[in-house]
């Protein structure tokens, strides 16, 4: 498994949120939640990135601890159609599959 970082943008009565948060912990896959409204300046540069409100939303780190980690930013209705897609994503980075 590589080494990568998690980051799901959710928001809390977030239904979808809440069930993609609870599909990555039945899958044993760390990662960070980030409120929306807690971590509001952080999302506001998500969404101005990825031109995407929509959540949940992702932004996965690989390779952390390296001097050149990468980063990618992912969204639904951009990236993904449905919570397995996004599953799907990050096991991918995690090259779990």
């Amino acid at each position: 498994m590589k080494d990568v970082s998690v980051i799901v943008y959710t928001m809390k009565g977030c239904p979808f949120c809440e069930q993609f948060k609870e599909t990555l912990k039945n899958e044993n896959i760390e990662y960070v939640d980030r409120d929306i409204h807690e971590h509001k300046d952080e999302y506001d540069l998500f969404v101005k990135a990825t031109d995407n409100e929509l959540i949940p939303s992702m932004l996965i780190i690989e390779n952390i601890n390296e001097v050149s980690p990468k980063s990618f930013l992912y969204a639904p209705d951009r990236n993904y159609d449905d919570l397995n897609e996004a599953l799907e994503i990050v096991k991918k980075h995690m090259e779990i599959i």
